[in-house]
């Protein structure tokens, strides 16, 4: 009975913090033409943002980018099913829909970077402070935030990454090959393939890390976090790697997941340890 009353009471709670939230809404990234063209006319880039209770709000806010291969993207899992953890912990969720690059890799950046300049253009209005915003991406998507973390510059460059199983070297070696061909071609040449592996583009100016992986992954090869989180500590940048020792690839937010108990307490404890 004990038992029964004590889940009962989780529940309820549960379903009070998510309820300390407002409606989610989707906007269009672009207000006018996007800065870079793409390919496929129909492929548009929008945004939902989910914020939390404005009584809850902490000021910080959170880019998501949903993986799939730069092919199409995991919107639920790794993307709009995020909404809630966030806006529990008072944290602002924008899940990001960009645009696949059909070889040509400026579209999905050019998308990533506004919608880093969106949040802070409106930041006063949705109660989030510009000096603490962040991006998360899973597989290719966290190769995509990673790019930005290490690219991006002024308001477009982020102030802390949360990467999950992410590809992150461009390498033939050890690369997803399909990212790779959709996002640079499979003609690339080494120089943009060097310049796109992110591992290689770390500095001492590089944002905090957060990178969680499966031991398992047969799809990215763990030795892309991996080697991504030994370049930040080469160069000073606080991060925290978590290794799973199973899961294979594209958990996201499932809890089918064995660790996923594990992994989001991990991911609190880590966003409120700044």
């Amino acid at each position: 009975m004990k038992t029964f009353k004590t889940l009962v009471t989780m529940c309820l709670l549960a379903c009070s913090l998510t309820a300390m939230a407002q409606k989610p809404f989707d906007m269009q990234l672009w207000q006018g033409k996007p800065a870079v063209k793409s390919s496929d006319k129909a492929d548009t880039a929008r945004v939902r943002v989910y914020l939390p209770d404005a009584k809850r709000a902490t000021g910080r806010a959170v880019v998501i980018c949903p993986g799939g291969g730069y092919s199409h993207l995991a919107m639920d899992h790794e993307g709009y099913q995020w909404g809630a953890f966030f806006n529990n912990l008072g944290i602002a969720a924008i899940v990001l829909k960009y645009r696949m690059p059909h070889g040509k890799y400026e579209v999905p950046i050019s998308d990533a970077e506004e919608a880093m300049r969106l949040v802070r253009r409106n930041a006063a209005k949705w109660h989030i402070r510009a000096n603490d915003v962040g991006i998360m991406g899973f597989s290719a998507g966290g190769h995509l935030a990673s790019t930005i973390a290490t690219h991006a510059v002024k308001d477009a460059k982020p102030d802390f990454q949360i990467l999950f199983y992410p590809v992150i070297t461009m390498d033939p070696a050890y690369t997803h090959k399909g990212s790779h061909d959709n996002l640079l071609g499979k003609d690339a040449k080494k120089k943009l393939e060097d310049k796109y592996s992110n591992d290689m583009q770390v500095t001492r100016v590089t944002p905090r890390a957060f990178i969680a992986l499966s031991d398992d992954d047969h799809a990215v090869v763990p030795a892309n976090g991996v080697n991504y989180y030994i370049e930040c500590y080469r160069h000073d940048v606080p991060a925290s790697l978590h290794v799973y020792p199973s899961g294979g690839h594209g958990w996201g937010i499932r809890d089918s997941f064995k660790y996923h108990v594990e992994m989001e307490l991990e991911l609190r404890a880590w966003l409120q340890s700044f």
